[in-house]
């Protein structure tokens, strides 16, 4: 099996050590652009596409029937193959791939065709990796309540409730968060954050997704919390 890989440096890493123990009999090939697909793809190849939702007119360009994994955070699949009138029958599958939530025990997936479920279950096997499907929605299930955790706890630090160590260590106890609201914005991205809760709030028109003002000057300035 031949595995395309189409990712920034971040994600490759993340990627390679979430499958560093694969085994034998699976070949990868990372690109950093989809410039180099023509050289580097068959139609037999799987594809685990990182930057589609960047261009998603480059989905056409993928075989019929080709295996097409495609980060799907800030997208819904059905809406991406409407929107470009998708005619060659990709078998498209969505995954969380945001930075730190990738590289976990269980891949977070969706399904354009629930048809193509057999052939997701045998590349999982093959990678040795287990997965949940979960419905084709914009921000899918983790992205969707961790960004609105972090969006909340920012509410309250711009409302000068408590402070960024307080909150973190609050959510942590009171949770059993692995971590707090303020250092998971910072370790998964100020700017995914805020395209996750942009896309989600643009899907659902939802308050608790409109972004707080605080989170979005941080994000603007390049800062962190």
């Amino acid at each position: 099996m031949h595995i395309v890989v189409l990712s920034g440096p971040e994600m490759a890493a993340e990627f390679k050590q979430k499958f560093q123990d694969v085994r034998e009999g699976i070949r990868f090939t990372f690109l950093h652009s989809h410039h180099l697909l023509d050289e580097q793809l068959t139609p037999t190849d799987v594809v685990f596409d990182f930057l589609l939702h960047q261009q998603p007119d480059r989905l056409s360009l993928y075989a019929p029937g080709q295996l097409v994994f495609c980060n799907a955070v800030t997208l819904q699949l059905a809406a991406l193959a409407k929107s470009i009138e998708l005619q060659n029958r990709v078998a498209l599958v969505g995954f969380n791939g945001l930075p730190t939530m990738f590289n976990r025990q269980v891949l977070e997936l969706s399904l354009l065709d629930t048809s193509d479920e057999l052939r997701l279950k045998e590349v999982c096997a093959a990678l040795g990796t287990d997965y949940v499907l979960v419905e084709d929605r914009v921000g899918m299930v983790t992205p969707r309540i961790i960004c609105m955790i972090i969006n909340e706890a920012c509410y309250t630090l711009q409302e000068k409730t408590a402070g960024i160590e307080d909150i973190d260590l609050g959510m942590k106890l009171g949770t059993n968060y692995p971590e707090g609201p303020f250092a998971w914005a910072n370790k998964i991205g100020l700017e995914h954050v805020c395209q996750v809760l942009e896309a989600v709030y643009a899907d659902t028109k939802e308050e608790r997704y409109k972004m707080c003002p605080l989170l979005k000057t941080k994000y603007l300035k390049g800062e962190v919390f």
